[in-house]
């Protein structure tokens, strides 16, 4: 890493979420794209090429934590629980990720000598709050895209089969 650079391209890339919180967050911008049309993990998942698996995992935890509808059989599927604008950012990020120990003075089992007088962990703590304010900030609407985002001019196969269906 080169320290002459400015700070916002030294560090742009290092501070992440887990893979499963952005996975929860594109699930659920899918999800809010399709209206009330059931989304289906499958189709999830090949519009972001990603695991079935994983996203199974991510639909459980999002179904668990009050944000997405499961609806079962043939033609079940995915559906928003939650109005986009009842669904703040910070609130999912909370909710899939581990913790945000930024520093090991955060995390259990600490072995740091410097805890008992160390200042960057009031300095840390107030990153993190900060970042999380800022994901308070914002709900599902405001990061909501349409389905041409996802699609282009061809909607997906189930929503198409819908409209097909749909009286004129």
């Amino acid at each position: 890493m080169r320290y002459d650079e400015p700070a916002s391209n030294r560090f742009s890339d290092k501070m992440r979420l887990t893979n499963f919180s952005d996975y929860a967050l594109r699930m659920l911008m899918y999800a809010a794209s399709a209206g009330d049309r059931l989304i289906t993990i499958e189709e999830t998942s090949r519009v972001y090429n990603l695991s079935r698996t994983h996203l199974n995992k991510v639909a459980n935890t999002l179904t668990r934590g009050g944000y997405l509808r499961a609806v079962r059989g043939r033609s079940g599927g995915l559906a928003l629980a939650r109005r986009p604008e009842a669904i703040r950012i910070g609130d999912v990020v909370r909710l899939t990720e581990p913790d945000f120990a930024l520093v090991e003075c955060f995390s259990t089992g600490n072995q740091c000598v410097l805890t008992r007088c160390c200042k960057l962990s009031g300095v840390m703590s107030e990153a993190a709050a900060s970042f999380q304010a800022t994901l308070d900030r914002y709900t599902l609407a405001d990061i909501a895209l349409e389905p041409r985002d996802f699609f282009g001019d061809r909607l997906p196969t189930r929503q198409r089969d819908e409209e097909a269906a749909a009286p004129a």
